[in-house]
């Protein structure tokens, strides 16, 4: 089993063509794509549809290949496109491929990748603990496929359920004194608290429909969720290192206690053998890193490291924005690269005002 992973820098959201070399030129074959991750220069937001036009363009270019209609591309390929390329970050694309079979005899720890998906929620689960407990049970089903100890998942990447419910149906769970939480916030937090929950990184004693989006003590440090109006179910991608692997890809995480935590990137660098000697990587140490994966937030407590900051308060930019742009420049000004996938939103990721951060890089 190996993966392999492409960085394709894109000049528009529908710009495809980096994608469609490598399936011409024979570097990478259509049925082995896994999934597609990236950035789009939209605002982010919910009327961004920037990620509607790049995601039409790769199916219009993988439909031909896969033999089939447009619409059923994403049954087989998984996107996962995040609006929002604020101050440096440099729209791209990771396109992921899978190839060969596993194994037998174990080996040094390599890059796996592997997608599933809940089963379907109604609209009064989510936000509680049936989305909770789903979201765990197929994390942890799709860990064991992919031979995974919960040590071994550095990054979770979800598109959470959010399923639409009729006006009457508000009203009445409203009156039934269990207002819906069909929204993005309670569908990422869940989903986020059933990574923690299948890794071990909180206990089932500790959760419960209460402390979703109210208790932050609790949270996952390698899920990175959104979440999509009228989803019925949640799509998970998994990334892990397997003994049963091959190639020569690797990836690691850590958890930023802050916006400003160059420390812990400098630390996730060398562990991944790419230590940072000079304040930034060199360029031949940078060729060897091929994706990066953050969630940002503003710290909804008003401060960093005991400053004031302005972001929710700023009328004229949208804190998303303000968050994603401050992050990603942090990041990029250790790597030295300014493609950068920064989502942001992060209920249950991280501490408050921090977040998870993953890295998919070449053994040198």
């Amino acid at each position: 089993m190996r993966v392999d992973a492409f960085k394709l820098p894109t000049d528009g959201p529908a710009d495809v063509r980096g994608l469609q070399a490598l399936l011409d030129d024979g570097a990478v074959r259509a049925d082995e794509l896994v999934c597609v991750l990236g950035k789009t220069e939209g605002n982010g937001g919910r009327n961004d549809f920037t990620r509607d036009l790049a995601m039409r363009a790769l199916e219009d270019l993988l439909a031909p290949r896969l033999g089939l209609p447009p619409a059923r591309v994403q049954d087989r390929v998984v996107f996962s496109l995040s609006g929002g390329t604020e101050g440096v970050v440099s729209p791209h694309v990771v396109a992921f491929a899978r190839s060969g079979a596993w194994s037998e005899a174990p080996g040094p720890k390599r890059l796996v990748v592997g997608t599933a998906h809940t089963r379907p929620f109604t609209p009064a689960e989510i936000g509680r603990m049936p989305q909770i407990e789903e979201t765990a049970r197929a994390v942890a089903e799709l860990a064991g496929e992919l031979r995974l100890a919960p040590g071994d998942v550095h990054l979770v990447q979800m598109k959470g359920a959010i399923p639409k419910a009729d006006h009457e149906a508000v009203l009445a769970a409203r009156r039934a004194g269990a207002p819906l939480r069909n929204d993005m916030v309670h569908s990422r937090a869940a989903s986020a608290l059933g990574v923690a929950l299948a890794l071990g990184e909180v206990a089932r004693a500790d959760l419960s429909d209460d402390v979703v989006c109210d208790d932050w003590s609790l949270y996952s440090g390698v899920a990175s969720c959104s979440a999509k109006p009228g989803l019925q179910r949640t799509e998970i991608l998994m990334f892990g290192n397997s003994d049963r692997a091959t190639g020569d890809l690797v990836v690691g995480h850590t958890v930023l206690k802050d916006i400003l935590d160059v420390d812990a990137v400098r630390a996730l660098l060398a562990e991944l053998g790419l230590p940072v000697t000079g304040g930034q990587l060199a360029p031949e140490q940078r060729a060897h890193v091929l994706g990066v994966f953050a969630k940002s937030e503003a710290d909804p407590r008003g401060s960093i490291r005991g400053r004031r900051h302005t972001m929710l308060s700023d009328d004229d930019i949208d804190d998303t924005r303000h968050s994603r742009g401050a992050l990603a420049a942090v990041l990029a000004s250790v790597i030295g690269d300014p493609c950068i996938y920064v989502s942001t939103r992060a209920e249950h990721h991280g501490p408050l005002g921090g977040g998870p951060l993953a890295i998919i890089a070449r053994v040198p």
